[in-house]
Parts: structure tokens; sequence; C-alpha cells
């Protein structure tokens, strides 16, 4: 049985963009230990229907319990503080086909 990817899909509404930085230098440990794979991360895009957001970004795990594991992980939910200070988002995190 093959075991299906985990995916975190985010639409991030930058607030502070001056800071923003601190919240993607402390990401970095949660993301190394738990093998996220960015496939998505800013970049040019345009949101055609729904809520826009500044940044656009898409992140690949191993399997979908690792992308939950890396969510909850002490290391993230430090970082989480940070983001949340400098930003607002809309995540979800979902199994792949």
């Amino acid at each position: 049985m093959t075991t299906k990817k985990g995916y975190w899909i985010a639409l991030v509404d930058v607030t502070d963009p001056d800071n923003y930085p601190k919240y993607m230098a402390a990401n970095k440990a949660a993301f190394d230990k738990y093998g996220a794979k960015f496939l998505v991360r800013g970049g040019e895009g345009q949101v055609v229907e729904g809520p826009a957001a500044s940044r656009r970004v898409v992140i690949e795990f191993e399997s979908y319990a690792r992308a939950l594991d890396c969510f909850h992980s002490a290391e993230y939910q430090a970082a989480l503080k940070i983001r949340r200070a400098y930003s607002t988002a809309h995540l979800a995190i979902v199994e792949g086909v």
C-alpha cells in the first residue's frame, strides 16, 4: 500500500512585510525536521475566484500524517506565533490523490 502525500495549501496576507522574514526563518526548523518540500512559495499568480491573498504557498510532505505532525509540532507552533504577528492566513492540510 502506497502512502498518499500530504499538502499544506495556504493563502497568506502579509501585514508587516518588514518583519515577515522572521517567520520564514523560524519555520525552517519544523520544515526541515518534517521533510517539507515547497512547491509554491510566493511568486507571481492570480486569484481568479475566492479571497485574494498576497502570498500563495503549497508545501508537500511524504504523508498526510507527516503534514499534520509538522503543524502540531512544538517547532512549528513557535513559528506560528511569529507568523500571526505579521500576517493572516487561510491554511488547509490535505491528503493527496
